[in-house]
């Protein structure tokens, strides 16, 4: 037996589970420890509760995906829309090596990924979810290209697939981290600072993260949440049309999926504003709506979990996520570490690099924010892996998923 839930029902039962997550995440400390998102929190509780009912009664609930696809949209849109090129001045010469660093990483994930899906008899597009999707990409992405592949390539269970696997990234992104930098640092023979100084606010804020920081307090104008949803709206648009015109003109190289139109349109914007224009862009309510869409998104994602068609998946997709993490310390220590000075900037963007090329960017600051604790503080390293991880890791990754599926398909 199937219930259907429309969407009204669905955005009442997505806010229970964003309730559910918050009070969770408060509870239990492990939660905190690793940064698992409150969405995510609440929502696998929920997809568990559902595979329970299913198993023992054989009901099921199809929650309708229209208000999931907008709020999906909205938070592509969100990270174009603070996508600033004029930030690249700030990071310098570090910045664009370590955005070529995580690039080459990308490629790295999803060539494993890949190969490995192959090996154990899996399909090709298995490896893609179990590597830059879930791990570099996180959540978000997960929930976006899991969709797709489902009514694209009859993939089912992807998105299933893409949330546990995105959930096991954030997990070990936080387990690895801490380690992988202590051992370059014991090898420089630096030694703990007394007293060493949490980077502070005001260091953290010189990296203009809207993202890093995703519950703080922010002021918002009526005024200025009409401008920042029309400029949503513009996004919205942007991506409906470049999706008709890229399905019908270039459906063999270059049919990118509607949110990386929605992202690209957001960056297009946010710099012909403020380049051309001289706008000043209102942050603070690109990242509350960002933030509240990424949320809704994935608590209404999580509900269309159905974790019995993952059943056979276990196993192999273990395996897959087990050899990803090893391949990431191993590049964090001799290809980040190196390319970065193999010094102590160096180690703690390794850390950071840790936590979001397998998990997320609050993972990568918790990382460094454990490190710098002992050692001393790293401003570089708070200034450039925010700025890569919550914001050009986006497009970078969503041009190379788009080029593997095109060659995959």
């Amino acid at each position: 037996m199937e219930w259907e839930v429309n969407s009204y029902y669905t955005l009442i039962a997505a806010t229970l589970v964003l309730l559910l997550g918050k009070f969770l995440v408060q509870k239990i400390r492990f939660l905190r420890d690793f940064n698992i998102p409150e969405p995510v929190a609440g929502g696998l509780i929920a997809a568990i509760i559902l595979f329970v009912l299913y198993q023992t009664h054989g009901v099921s609930f199809k929650f309708e995906k229209p208000l999931q696809d907008a709020f999906m949209l909205i938070f592509f849109s969100s990270i174009g829309l603070s996508a600033d090129f004029s930030r690249l001045k700030a990071g310098g010469l570090p910045l664009v090596i370590f955005t070529v660093v995580v690039g080459a990483f990308i490629i790295v994930q999803d060539v494993i990924g890949v190969g490995l899906a192959s090996v154990l008899g899996l399909d090709p597009l298995i490896g893609l979810i179990t590597g830059s999707i879930t791990l570099t990409g996180g959540h978000g992405t997960a929930g976006a290209w899991g969709p797709a592949f489902e009514k694209d390539y009859g993939l089912t269970g992807a998105t299933a697939l893409g949330m546990a696997s995105a959930t096991f990234g954030l997990v070990f992104g936080g387990l690895i981290g801490g380690p992988v930098a202590r051992r370059l640092i014991n090898r420089q023979g630096r030694k703990p600072v007394e007293n060493a100084v949490k980077v502070d606010d005001q260091a953290s804020a010189s990296t203009d993260n809207v993202f890093e920081k995703a519950q703080q307090t922010r002021l918002i104008t009526a005024d200025s949440a009409v401008e920042t949803l029309a400029l949503f709206a513009a996004c919205l648009v942007f991506g409906q049309i470049m999706d008709s015109v890229d399905a019908e003109y270039f459906p063999a190289f270059f049919n990118l999926p509607k949110f990386v139109w929605c992202l690209f349109g957001g960056v297009l914007l946010r710099n012909i504003l403020t380049a051309v224009f001289k706008m000043d862009m209102f942050d603070r309510a690109v990242d509350v709506f960002g933030n509240a869409a990424l949320s809704l998104f994935l608590a209404m994602a999580l509900l269309n979990l159905k974790l019995w068609e993952l059943t056979g998946l276990a196993g192999p997709v273990t395996v897959i996520l087990a050899v990803q993490t090893v391949v990431m310390i191993i590049y964090a220590t001799f290809v980040t570490y190196v390319i970065m000075g193999r010094d102590y900037d160096a180690a703690v963007v390794s850390a950071g690099h840790c936590g979001f090329g397998l998990g997320a960017t609050p993972t990568a600051v918790a990382n460094m924010q454990s490190v710098t604790q002992t050692f001393g503080p790293s401003h570089k390293a708070f200034l450039i892996v925010p700025m890569v991880g919550a914001f050009f890791v986006d497009i970078i990754n969503a041009l190379i998923l788009s080029g593997f599926v095109n060659f995959l398909k």
